[in-house]
């Protein structure tokens, strides 16, 4: 039997966001879009079959307002990763672990999953990450420096970077 999805859509200081998850942990999150209908739209086709309820996500809602404020938050949540393949589950699994207001390379995640040679692949599991800033690929950078890529546009990452403090891209 599959899990009920639930979702909740909500504003913060950055925009409408929509969070979608079941009782196996959260599987979906929009970042900041103009409206609630296109934070609806944003989470894909799965959302569509889901139950709105303000109250299930009231915790991470809260976080992510604190977040988009500019907040040092954490996302501990526990995931439902249900239909990532298993080097996508490594990949977001390695990028959890970059910490708020640090960037780190892409050759960093190849490294962390023990494959150095899968940069580029790390960078294509990150641009199918259904959980931005969960996931927090937008910390994640090229190796000279540069923002790289990101599902959201770079103007959305740099964004990102800027509110956790990041100006100039470092890599650790």
């Amino acid at each position: 039997m599959k899990p009920q999805w639930k979702y909740t859509i909500f504003k913060t200081d950055a925009g409408w966001l929509c969070i979608g998850g079941s009782s196996e942990g959260i599987r979906r999150v929009t970042l900041p879009r103009q409206s609630c209908q296109e934070a609806f739209m944003e989470a894909g086709e799965e959302i569509k079959y889901a139950t709105q309820s303000s109250r299930a996500f009231k915790d991470l809602a809260a976080r992510f307002s604190l977040y988009y404020r500019g907040g040092n938050t954490k996302f501990p949540d526990r995931l439902d990763l249900t239909g990532a393949t298993l080097f996508q589950r490594k990949v977001w699994q390695a990028t959890r672990l970059i910490s708020y207001g640090e960037t780190r390379s892409y050759a960093w995640v190849a490294n962390r999953i023990n494959n150095p040679k899968a940069v580029r692949a790390s960078g294509q599991a990150l641009g199918k990450n259904p959980l931005p800033v969960i996931v927090p690929c937008h910390r994640v950078i090229s190796s000279d420096g540069k923002l790289g890529g990101f599902s959201g546009g770079l103007d959305m990452k740099r964004r990102l970077l800027s509110l956790e403090g990041i100006t100039g891209f470092s890599i650790k």
